[in-house]
């Protein structure tokens, strides 16, 4: 018995073994094949990451190659060709044009009323505002303060003209306010400050139709808009544009209690065509000192039978920037006796007689600044 038990014990043994033998040659033929399949695999990424970059590699060889007969020609091969291609073609004759490039599309015009008018505006002076400030909210600007639609043609060509000497703080609150005004008004725009050079009595009426006269050197404008610098609308809805009759802006003052001071006045902010301008001989140029150069202007145009167009009270809103009268430019104790005889000087006096010297112009980020000597009394 004992026999048998060692015999069935050594064939189990035996078994085992092999078996243990089968399990671990299992174990090698499948750890071989999955090695195998990695190979196969990697193999088979890199075959397609070659074959990716020979055709991106053929697509720029492409570029430099011209297949007129389906095989590759250099290009230093193809523009010697061409060249001498081109030297034996034929000239065109003349008189025959090449066909024109496809027109780029017009754009239509601004409508009447634009649409991103806001209407009344809070306009405070509290605060003070600076150029680059003032440069930074208006980037599409163009040098010399000009200003164009980019999405449609304006209706009017503007020149807005202002009289000045020192008086840059007012100069920048309207240039703060203003040119967003005049921009959502869509106007093809420019301004122009006009500077009295030296220290000669103040001219206001000269200096303005300076600014008509070098405004047209810039640009074809058919209108112009005549501004005092310490005036700023508070409704965008006040048009800065000409109209059929000469239009008076700044109909409700708050230093008149927003209330027209007399019915001819046509004093701080006004508009006149170019035809309008030139009808009235501009304006004069022998009103030296403060006061009568706008009545005179009044009765010029009454005198050619026009009469004052003027937006409604509510619209024609505008806030005057509190300021002292500058220095020389007191009350023109002449003007009275000026204003009565208009009609005997308007022929002779305006823009016919104009006489001054450019001293320097700049073309300002945000204006152009043109200084000039107007002469004395």
């Amino acid at each position: 018995m004992a026999a048998d038990s060692l015999v069935k014990f050594t064939l189990l043994h035996r078994i085992c073994k092999l078996v243990v033998l089968l399990c671990f040659l299992h174990i090698s033929v499948t750890f071989f094949f999955y090695v195998r399949s990695l190979d196969l695999r990697f193999a088979f990424v890199q075959n397609q990451q070659s074959h990716n970059a020979s055709t991106q590699t053929s697509r720029v060889l492409d570029l430099d190659f011209t297949s007129e007969t389906k095989e590759a020609v250099p290009t230093e091969l193809v523009s010697k060709e061409q060249k001498g291609a081109e030297s034996e073609a034929p000239e065109e004759p003349p008189g025959v044009k090449k066909k024109a490039q496809e027109p780029e599309k017009k754009l239509e015009k601004c409508p009447e009323t634009s649409p991103l008018l806001v209407g009344p505006l809070r306009i405070e002076f509290n605060t003070p505002v600076n150029l680059d400030q003032i440069k930074q909210q208006n980037p599409n600007l163009q040098p010399g303060g000009r200003f164009r639609p980019g999405d449609c043609v304006a209706l009017a060509k503007v020149a807005i003209i202002i009289p000045f000497r020192r008086r840059d703080e007012h100069l920048k609150f309207w240039l703060f306010y203003l040119h967003p005004i005049l921009q959502r008004q869509q106007l093809d725009y420019g301004v122009y400050v006009i500077n009295q050079d030296g220290e000669e009595v103040f001219n206001r009426a000269k200096l303005l139709n300076v600014g008509y006269t070098e405004a047209l050197k810039d640009y074809d404008y058919d209108c112009f808009v005549f501004s005092d610098v310490d005036l700023i609308p508070m409704d965008d809805r006040n048009i800065y544009k000409c109209f059929s009759q000469p239009r008076h802006l700044s109909v409700s003052m708050d230093k008149f209690g927003f209330r027209l001071p007399y019915n001819q006045y046509f004093g701080g902010v006004s508009s006149m065509s170019k035809e309008q301008y030139l009808k009235i001989n501009g304006f004069p140029n022998n009103y030296w000192g403060w006061g009568g150069e706008d009545d005179d202007i009044f009765n010029r145009l009454s005198s050619r039978g026009m009469s004052i167009s003027r937006p409604s009270g509510e619209v024609g809103k505008c806030r005057m920037i509190r300021h002292d009268r500058d220095k020389q430019n007191d009350p023109n104790p002449q003007r009275f006796d000026r204003i009565a005889h208009t009609r005997d000087t308007m022929l002779k006096d305006g823009i016919n007689s104009l006489s001054y010297n450019v001293v320097k112009t700049e073309r300002l980020d945000l204006f152009t600044k043109i200084t000039v000597d107007v002469g004395k009394p």
